[in-house]
């Protein structure tokens, strides 16, 4: 806006959607977003956690963008080159799903498209909710750069893929093989072990009779999933346990199969568990598998990949593997076999994606070995300067004792839409060719039908999205390493760490120099929010209802970094109501300030004790806010900025500009003006992070210069404007001001009734300065009479207070009650008690006197002063109206 064309004025009414909606187009084009690239300036990049296109965005992606929007906003306004790239992730298995579900309503499903048909309304799907996405981010006002958004399957990313793949292959670090994995039966696609959520849930333990070939008896076993006998190949028991040894090698017959299988002995055993026997199936135990491997014995598969039986499992073939379950139970049942169900609550993985119970399940699958990446991970941890610092601290043990653990990962997935894995097989010789291209004679190879899982194009994301492998590439060069990554603790494992280990293996770098980890958004009642117990909340309608600036405040300042957040209606309400107190204050402040130009706002004329006071808080509140928010501790610089603004700026300096806005002196009237339209800037640049649309428009109406507030300088402490003397003189007024209405609140007195107000000090300074600012003692006391005395003969019906440096007494005439005035003081004796009580026994610590910090020692020792002043005064007055 043209400073010549400001409007100094607002509407009346505080209406967020109104002020909002303006801004939409104004974000989603980047207008002011985009990377500076300046040279001089120094780069800041963060990228931003790239949400599913599946829909609509959750709550958790609310808090976690907001955060990165705070950043990225401060940061550009102290003068960085600030680059926070968008982008969207393919979601593999979930989004998938979302698209099967919408054929399957329609008649169809994939098979019956085929696989480019298929991708077609993938690809279809995937613009549809980018741009949905999109949307969602304007509304919450995130200020990203659009230019270079990214997507896990556009060109760029994939040949990335391609090139970690092809790269790892020909290391050695990503190989093919036959291993237990976990299958979901559900979305029929290999899930890695971080995919799995384990759930205690109450089973049974199965006891059963594996009779012996030779007809000398039977060896017992127990098992929670019966129907995986049916691919039995062994029984095992410890080597050393001596009711056994006579057995080993002997033969049972497994039963209802028939099948010959033979007992071994490994140290895997445990001894003292159940009977000390134990069956082995390895096509479908990962723990048999590794017992299976070392003693030679078949795998034998009973199962298909949507959880039926097979023709391995003979008689059950067809059958769901839980109705299976219940027929055998009856069989073995039947021929005496099993002879005993116990209850059992043991850990059952399912699905994240689906809920479906994972099947360990035998398949040949792709794989990384891990434990070389992981190694040099955690190597990178020890080099101070080049560490991902975890931000609380107390994560990164949580990375750590991950990734020390590690087992490989398995990163194909039995899905079409995502990234294909670059592998074909030779259709006669069986060979595996790997490469980022098509092998030459491409007709005679197949290529693989599976794809990645998702997190291996995300564990790339940092460096992907700069044009890697492209070193030379200048936003590379620029803008990675990035700064920032704001996520929950809930994606360590599945992203951060993965981001960590591949960035460090392909730009010998860390990924980010600060991880800041957020915990959940919780319902109300502490619990985990899902669509079975109803109790989500979608941001969108949080900020129909309150607007993004109350949303984005509640969850920047709503809990500190790594702790979960409750959702709470009303507390995203009561920051809709600190909204609308800026608005109407700076809605005063704009229809008082005449025509005032950014150019005349003169901070060097003869300022009032408030005028001083106030713009000694601001300094303050600058100061903390900045620290805190460096820290990432913006809870605490919310705080900071709250009490500033609605307990001193918009309740007391306001208040108390009313006296030169509305009086003769015009002189004092430009002053007022010149300081509140400076406070109001700086406080809402500050602000501004927090709440971007409410901000900008007040910004937009105040004496400015520039066309917008998210390109304005951050606020700087300004020493000269700082005046200690003056704030504490402005505290004396203000807590006697406090107490004036406090006493009135007690004896029911309204404001609109004039009250005498004598104060009694023997400190002349404090006298001087009362009488200097008389004025506002008379305005906010509303006195009849106002007497300030070194000599005050104290009247004998009369409410008292006790400031510091200072008595107050307000003779209350017929409406004082003599007995509930000493009862009042009896309890304000007891408090002062209690506090020189405290700090007395502080100062006879020697502990404390001796070590802490002298500033700290003299600070209680002015306390002690103090408390024991204001005792005195108090204990004298209650003497006084008891004699």
């Amino acid at each position: 806006m043209d400073e010549n064309k400001q409007e100094l004025s607002l509407p009346t009414k505080y209406d967020p959607q109104a002020v909002e909606s303006d801004r939409y187009r104004f974000w989603v084009e980047g207008k002011y977003f985009e990377a500076d690239g300046d040279e001089k300036k120094q780069p800041f990049t963060i990228v931003i956690p790239p949400p599913n296109v599946t829909g609509k965005l959750h709550i958790g992606h609310a808090w976690d963008t907001t955060l990165q929007d705070l950043i990225t906003r401060m940061k550009r306004m102290q003068g960085y080159d600030v680059l926070w790239l968008p982008g969207m992730d393919h979601a593999g298995i979930a989004t998938q799903a979302k698209i099967e579900a919408k054929l399957k309503e329609e008649g169809q499903n994939r098979y019956d498209l085929g696989r480019e048909k298929f991708l077609e309304k993938s690809w279809e799907w995937k613009e549809e909710y980018a741009a949905f996405i999109r949307r969602q981010w304007a509304k919450l006002g995130l200020g990203l750069d659009y230019s270079r958004e990214r997507f896990t399957l556009d060109e760029g990313l994939s040949e990335a893929v391609k090139e970690v793949f092809v790269t790892l292959y020909e290391k050695g670090l990503i190989y093919r093989g036959e291993y237990i994995i976990n299958w979901d039966p559900t979305t029929k696609t290999a899930l890695s072990d971080i995919e799995v959520i384990h759930e205690e849930i109450q089973g049974h333990f199965y006891h059963m009779k594996y009779p012996l070939k030779d007809g000398s008896g039977h060896i017992e076993i127990a098992t929670t999933r019966p129907e995986t006998m049916l691919g039995d190949t062994a029984v095992a028991v410890h080597p050393k346990d001596e009711r056994y040894q006579h057995l080993i090698g002997k033969k049972v017959v497994l039963p209802v199969v028939g099948r010959e299988i033979e007992i071994v002995a490994d140290d895997y055993v445990d001894m003292e568990f159940g009977s000390g026997a134990v069956k082995i199936t390895p096509a479908h135990d990962p723990n048999d598998f590794e017992i299976g491997n070392r003693h030679n014995l078949e795998r034998i598969l009973v199962m298909n990949e949507d959880g039926t039986m097979n023709e391995n499992a003979g008689s059950y073939q067809g059958m769901d593997r839980f109705e299976c379950r219940k027929q055998l139970i009856k069989d073995l049942q039947d021929q005496d076999v099993l002879f005993k169900i116990e209850e059992h609550m043991h850990s059952v993985g399912h699905s994240e994606r689906s809920g479906a119970v994972v099947e360990p399940y035998l398949s040949t699958q792709w794989f990384v070995k891990m434990q070389p990446l992981a190694d040099a991970a955690v190597e990178l941890q020890s080099d101070q300067k080049e560490k991902v610092n975890f931000v609380p601290e107390r994560f990164e043990r949580t990375y750590l004792n991950w990734m020390e653990n590690i087992r490989d990962w398995c990163i194909s997935r039995q899905l079409w839409w995502g990234h294909r894995i670059p592998a074909w097989y030779h259709k006669e010789t069986g060979e595996i060719y790997v490469g980022k291209q098509a092998p030459e004679d491409s007709d005679n190879w197949e290529q693989d039908e599976d794809v990645l899982d998702t997190w291996f194009s995300s564990a790339l994301w940092p460096f992907s999205t700069m044009n890697w492998p492209d070193t030379e590439a200048e936003d590379f060069k620029r803008y990675f390493p990035t700064d920032a990554l704001v996520t929950g603790y809930d994606i360590i494992f599945f992203w951060v760490s993965r981001m960590i280990f591949q960035s460090k293996q392909f730009t010998g770098k860390r990924p980010f120099k600060d991880v800041l980890i957020h915990g959940l958004v919780r319902a109300a009642d502490g619990r985990k929010m899902s669509k079975s117990l109803g109790n989500g909340v979608d941001p969108m309608d949080v900020i129909d209802k309150y607007g993004a600036d109350s949303l984005r405040y509640f969850l920047l300042t709503g809990t500190t970094p790594g702790q979960d957040l409750r959702f709470q209606w009303e507390k995203v309400e009561s920051t809709w109501n600190f909204a609308n107190k800026i608005w109407n204050a700076s809605r005063f402040a704009l229809m008082n300030m005449g025509d005032l130009r950014y150019e005349q706002i003169d901070l060097t004329g003869k300022k009032s004790v408030a005028d001083e006071w106030i713009l000694t808080r601001l300094n303050e509140t600058i100061e903390q806010v900045t620290k805190n928010a460096d820290k990432y501790e913006f809870g605490e610089a919310g705080r900071h900025l709250y009490n500033f603004i609605w307990d001193e700026l918009c309740d007391w300096y306001i208040e108390m500009a009313k006296l030169p806005l509305y009086g003769e002196d015009e002189q004092a009237k430009h002053t007022t003006r010149s300081v509140l339209a400076y406070v109001l800037d700086q406080t809402m640049r500050m602000l501004h992070p927090f709440m971007p649309f409410i901000t900008e428009e007040i910004w937009q109406h105040l004496p400015h210069e520039g066309e917008s507030i998210t390109r304005a300088a951050w606020p700087l402490v300004k020493r000269e404007l700082h005046n200690e003397e003056a704030a504490q003189e402005m505290q004396q007024l203000v807590a006697i001001i406090r107490s004036v209405r406090n006493i009135r609140a007690e004896v029911d007195t309204p404001m609109s009734k004039q009250v005498q107000l004598l104060i009694q000090t023997e400190n002349l300074s404090i006298a001087e300065k009362l009488e200097k600012n008389r004025h506002y003692l008379e305005r906010f006391c509303n006195t009849s009479k106002l007497e300030i005395s070194d000599n005050i003969d104290a009247p004998e019906k009369a409410m008292s207070a006790v400031v510091t440096g200072a008595e107050l007494f307000l003779p209350l005439e017929g409406l004082i009650d003599i007995e509930k005035e000493i009862e009042r003081l009896k309890k304000e004796l007891e408090k002062w008690n209690k506090e020189v009580e405290r700090v007395e026994k502080k100062l006879s610590n020697q502990g404390f006197v001796s070590k802490a910090p002298a500033s700290v020692v003299e600070e209680e020792k002015q306390k002690q002063a103090d408390y024991l002043e204001k005792r005195a005064k108090v204990q004298a007055r209650l003497d006084e109206l008891q004699s």
